[in-house]
């Protein structure tokens, strides 16, 4: 939220939000959207819409009903690299037209939305979007850029130490302040004071990190970290 708000700031345009995506293997052949789901969004300033629920939610529920609209393809081209897009820029003049656009965007006044898109791994991607009631100029989009090019490190390592990317299952939130402590080098008796645990649960909540992670040693999972193991490149 901290980012989404400085970089509305920075870039001058009045609401942005962030989705977070999956892709759900099997479905690839059959659906136009590659079996990609949005699982997780939030928006810096919920937008209500004039009937049913919020903007991001209205415009995810079409999304889900698979109700194709020409902007939900658009992230799709070059999906698995880092890009950037926008409505105005991607879209023909006529779409700005049509009843979805007047719904979820022009009730408001949102004139354009500019997209930076990013993968984690094979399977899951973040998309970030800003609104401006005004053309988005190059400058923005510069800005932009070059501002997010950098967090796929910190989304990656988000996951990572969530159980998520690699692990086998996720971590339970014990799990997360044993692994934390666990990368800095603290030994176990030491972990087990600072969070307040018995030595030997401690040593429970170690071997289910290493089991979950697929790892038999210390030095193996934070080569997950170290080596950016735990995505694509």
């Amino acid at each position: 939220m901290h980012l989404m708000a400085r970089l509305s700031e920075f870039g001058g345009v009045w609401n942005a939000t962030w989705a977070g995506a999956i892709r759900m293997e099997g479905t690839e052949e059959t659906d136009q959207l590659r079996g990609w789901r949005v699982v997780a969004s939030e928006a810096l300033h919920p937008i209500p819409l004039q009937s049913e629920g919020k903007h991001l939610a209205g415009v995810m529920e079409v999304w889900e009903r698979r109700d194709i609209d020409p902007s939900f393809l658009i992230p799709l081209r070059n999906v698995g690299t880092f890009r950037t897009y926008s409505l105005r820029r991607d879209l023909p003049a006529s779409w700005f037209d049509t009843p979805f656009y007047r719904k979820y965007y022009g009730f408001c006044d949102i004139y354009d939305v500019a997209f930076v898109a990013f993968p984690l791994n094979d399977a899951s991607e973040s998309h970030f979007a800003f609104y401006s009631h005004h053309p988005i100029p190059d400058e923005t989009f510069a800005l932009l850029t070059y501002a997010l090019r950098g967090i796929k490190w910190f989304h990656r390592h988000l996951m990572l130490s969530h159980g998520l990317l690699v692990a086998k299952a996720p971590l339970t939130p014990a799990e997360q302040k044993v692994l934390q402590l666990l990368l800095t080098g603290a030994t176990e008796k030491s972990i087990a004071r600072q969070i307040g645990l018995a030595d030997s649960t401690t040593h429970q909540h170690v071997v289910a990190i290493f089991r979950k992670y697929g790892v038999k040693s210390r030095a193996a999972l934070m080569s997950l970290w170290l080596n950016g193991s735990g995505g694509a490149g």
